[in-house]
């Protein structure tokens, strides 16, 4: 599979995107917040490109990508790995500094503020925040709402006791409870604290309900300052109040597994997320064939039991997407190897559960990749979808080539008519075709629409038996579905090809010869193809028919001009896309498209008719 249709399976959500050489190094590692369209823009002729990124174009040998959640988990872990890799065109390298955390420290009377040094010294660390500002908005707020002390002293039970310190001012405005007077004893201050820990964890619904109260009771005493302020607070905690999964200061070393299954392509991709130090390092997959009669439970033991054979590391917690038939094997495995007791968990709630979403959706990714080279290499496959499509309409051979055939009008006017054609239940776009009807201008006539475009498609030979259709689809129901038979018997090839007509107010699948419709399973795979390959034709005819529309509204403003013909007309179009675009050309451009007589006429009406 080349970049191009690799880079078209790509997620268009948020994530990172890793370009690597022919060795398969890294070479650069970007984030985006739409991973196909950050990606495909790198081959775009109009994208400006300066030395550097030339140079990066031509070394790319292959893209991998990693999806996340949020634009701001793709920063962090764009940030992870360039650390990790190096790469050699990312020029502005980042480290942990680049990005506060909020700490709660390891003292009595804990205080909470933001820091970018992680100390290991039993604090709490949460982050880190890829937007400074919001953090400290999240941190007024919580201030407003929560005692809690800014000072430095040393809040021992002796020194308390002693009487040492004395009140400050954030007591006297009551943004403290005075701890280091003996006014707040300690166990309702760490009550405090827990509060504070279920905020930063995501336990937004209690805080945000105390400042939506502060908020409206505000506004009602006419303080809509204050009410603002209160809002922004609110807005700042929804959008940073869950607990970022890229990066943790305080969870153990963990290894992710998933595991994706295609079944009827007799393959399967397991997927390895490492955690180190609270970071995600990457992604590990490893492909798997053959896995018809194994259960996704077998195939996550055998991927599993695999790795930890040959690896050297061994993390705390391993996180499964699904359960294993059995785990003794395993546990003895690890604690032989590890020395320890590893925790081997498959998490259904929470925020492991929400990580490990995050992995099956990448394992997914990795295994659509994989059947696409699958089908690549092996051109004898046929989708399930086909198969069973033959099997329902009782065709004689397997409908890997399919045309479909629909019009379009407004109101009788500007009738066209578009030809897809689908290729093993894929569009096969180089085949697609539009037509004028000329049979039917100025009234409804959808029959004798369908006629024409029928017989201009297979008059005369085709141009290579390869393109010849199994099956063609006639969107519609018996009346167009009899024209283009008629249509078929005209031009000599009826019975060389099977047809059917789709109505769509029921979605009923007709043939020729038969009063009553074929009864096709609402849910059948069969039917969802009949209705994709329908729905295609429909859009391309459409999108034709605005076109033609769109060009006859301009060509008719043009011939209002003196010495404008519709040749001439056609010409400007063909030039400059639109009369908007004409009137904001130069002279010379217009007298290099028309010449001299005609461009002065033509800008003559223009500036008449933007005058008037």
């Amino acid at each position: 599979m080349d970049l191009k249709e690799k880079i078209a399976l790509f997620p268009t959500g948020p994530g990172v995107y890793q370009h690597k050489d022919a060795t398969g190094a890294v070479i650069y590692v970007g984030k985006a917040k739409n991973l196909r369209n950050r990606v495909r823009s790198y081959y775009q002729e109009s994208r400006p490109r300066d030395g550097r990124l030339r140079i990066l174009i031509d070394k790319i040998s292959d893209v991998e990508v990693i999806m996340t959640d949020t634009e701001a988990e793709a920063l962090i872990l764009e940030n992870n790995l360039i650390k990790e890799f190096k790469p050699r065109y990312n020029i502005n390298l980042r480290d942990d500094k680049t990005f506060p955390s909020i700490c709660i420290k390891n003292e009595p009377f804990p205080r909470v503020f933001p820091t970018r040094r992680i100390v290991n010294d039993g604090s709490t660390y949460l982050g880190p925040y890829a937007d400074v500002g919001d953090m400290k908005l999240m941190l007024r707020a919580i201030r407003s709402i929560f005692q809690i002390r800014t000072c430095s002293l040393n809040l021992t039970d002796k020194n308390i006791a002693e009487g040492k310190f004395q009140t400050c001012l954030e007591f006297h405005i009551k943004k403290c409870a005075g701890p280091c007077v003996g006014l707040q004893s300690e166990e309702t201050y760490d009550e405090t604290i827990r509060q504070v820990r279920q905020l930063l964890n995501g336990k937004t619904r209690d805080l945000v309900g105390l400042l939506k109260s502060e908020m409206h009771h505000c506004a009602a005493e006419m303080k809509f300052e204050e009410a603002g302020v209160l809002r922004d607070r609110i807005r700042a905690i929804e959008r940073h109040s869950a607990k970022q999964k890229i990066v943790s200061h305080d969870v153990p070393d963990r290894d992710l597994f998933a595991v994706s299954v295609d079944y009827d392509r007799d393959a399967a991709v397991g997927v390895l997320f490492k955690v180190r130090d609270g970071k995600i390092l990457g992604r590990h997959q490893k492909y798997i064939r053959q896995v018809e009669g194994a259960s996704i439970q077998r195939l996550m033991q055998a991927f599993v039991e695999s790795y930890y054979a040959e690896a050297t590391f061994f993390p705390s917690e391993i996180l499964l997407s699904t359960q294993l038939p059995e785990h003794d094997a395993l546990h003895e495995l690890l604690r032989e190897k590890a020395g320890r007791k590893v925790s081997i968990r498959t998490p259904e709630r929470g925020e492991k559960a929400q990580l490990m979403r995050m992995v099956e959706a990448n394992s997914d990714l990795v295994l659509s990749e994989f059947t696409v080279e699958i089908e690549r290499a092996n051109e004898s496959y046929i989708p399930h979808s086909v198969r069973v499509l033959k099997r329902d309409l009782h065709l004689n051979r397997l409908p890997r080539l399919i045309e479909c055939f629909d019009i379009s009008h407004l109101g009788g006017t500007g009738t066209v008519a578009s030809c897809v054609t689908f290729k093993d239940g894929r569009p096969l776009k180089s085949r697609y075709r539009s037509y004028k009807i000329r049979s039917t201008e100025g009234k409804v006539d959808d029959f004798k629409a369908m006629h024409e475009v029928v017989s201009r498609r297979y008059k005369g030979s085709f141009e290579d038996d390869q393109f010849r259709p199994d099956l063609i689809v006639i969107d519609g129901g018996k009346g167009q579905l009899s024209s283009a038979v008629l249509a078929l018997k005209e031009v000599g090839v009826y019975g060389e090809m099977a047809i059917v007509g789709l109505a769509k107010r029921l979605e009923e699948v007709f043939v020729p010869g038969d009063t009553d419709p074929v009864l096709i399973p609402k849910a059948s795979a069969s039917l969802r193809l009949l209705q994709r390959v329908r729905d295609e034709a429909h859009r391309f005819a459409i999108t034709f028919q605005r076109k033609q529309r769109s060009k006859k509204t301009l060509t008719s403003e043009l011939l209002k001009v003196p010495s404008i013909g519709e040749k001439t007309a056609r010409k400007l179009l063909r030039r400059f896309g639109s009369v908007k675009k004409i009137r904001h050309a130069t002279l010379d451009e217009i007298i290099d498209t028309v010449g001299r007589h005609t461009a002065a006429r033509l800008l003559a009406y223009l500036r008449e008719s933007e005058g008037r």
